[in-house]
């Protein structure tokens, strides 16, 4: 049954998407880049906070968002300043070895799964949009990696037409930074064959590993390992502002994945 959207007794219109009182204790601290009294703050941040969870979680315009929220150009420019200050990233990383530590693994993964999608383009996304001729699809491209638990490690945006095997180096360097260098080995699907890709890899420590369709393959096959970044791709797809490229900013588009994300893993932590 879906949720709905209720007034609590003080006439405040509440949505599923808001943020919890135990999720707000655990965010605040990595959302407040300045006092909460200081005098030039006309809004809660929670407000803030909730309203750019409705816009990624409702794949609405920034125009539309109602007006029990902050107005529109208060909750873009206090995101992009989120987005550039990391603190969707940082929310990420530590939520991610909590959540490790309570499924009783180590904190930092020795192994990861990347993969990547393309995003069909829209009007917003302009030139900086190309085309995936494998997708037959104009757009950009998300490149990932994720834990074995399918939680994200490292992101990238680029245009569609951009291979993924030219973007390993940057997602293992990025993998080993956050991670303090513990991942060992990287699983990926055959768009990552030839030389070059596993020699970035190794550079940083990670050995790469091709998982090879069956020969013989009849059906839905669930591959070992790489069923868990596509499993990720289905997490982020429920988010509805992330179905399509409708950001002007591939800092955008990388920001609100991390938003997603962290949303997720809220979720579970509190389970």
């Amino acid at each position: 049954m879906a949720k709905k959207i209720f007034k609590t007794g003080s006439g405040k219109t509440t949505y599923p998407s808001d943020v919890t009182d135990e999720e707000w204790v655990f965010c605040a601290p990595y959302l407040t880049l300045m006092k909460e009294e200081a005098p030039q703050r006309e809004h809660s941040l929670r407000a803030v906070f909730n309203a750019v969870r409705y816009l990624v979680r409702g794949g609405i315009p920034w125009r539309m968002i109602p007006n029990d929220f902050p107005p529109a150009s208060i909750v873009y420019q206090q995101t992009q300043r989120w987005i550039a200050a990391g603190c969707f990233k940082a929310l990420t990383h530590d939520l991610r070895k909590l959540l490790r530590l309570l499924t009783d693994k180590a904190a930092a993964p020795s192994a990861a799964i990347l993969d990547g999608r393309t995003l069909q383009s829209t009007p917003e996304s302009g030139a900086r949009a190309g085309y995936d001729g494998y997708k037959r699809k104009k757009g950009s491209k998300v490149h990932i990696a994720v834990d074995t638990l399918g939680h994200l490690l490292a992101l990238k945006v680029t245009p569609a037409n951009e291979q993924e095997r030219a973007q390993v180096e940057d997602l293992i360097e990025e993998v080993q930074e956050v991670t303090g260098g513990s991942v060992k080995a990287a699983f990926v699907d055959q768009g990552y064959t030839g030389e070059e890709p596993a020699a970035q890899a190794a550079k940083h420590g990670v050995e790469l590993i091709v998982v090879k369709l069956t020969e013989a393959k009849r059906g839905f096959v669930l591959l070992p390992r790489r069923w868990v970044v596509e499993r990720s791709f289905a997490w982020a797809s429920r988010f509805r502002r992330l179905a399509r490229d409708y950001e002007r900013l591939p800092s955008s588009v990388a920001g609100l994945h991390w938003l997603a994300f962290l949303t997720l893993m809220l979720q579970s932590l509190l389970r």
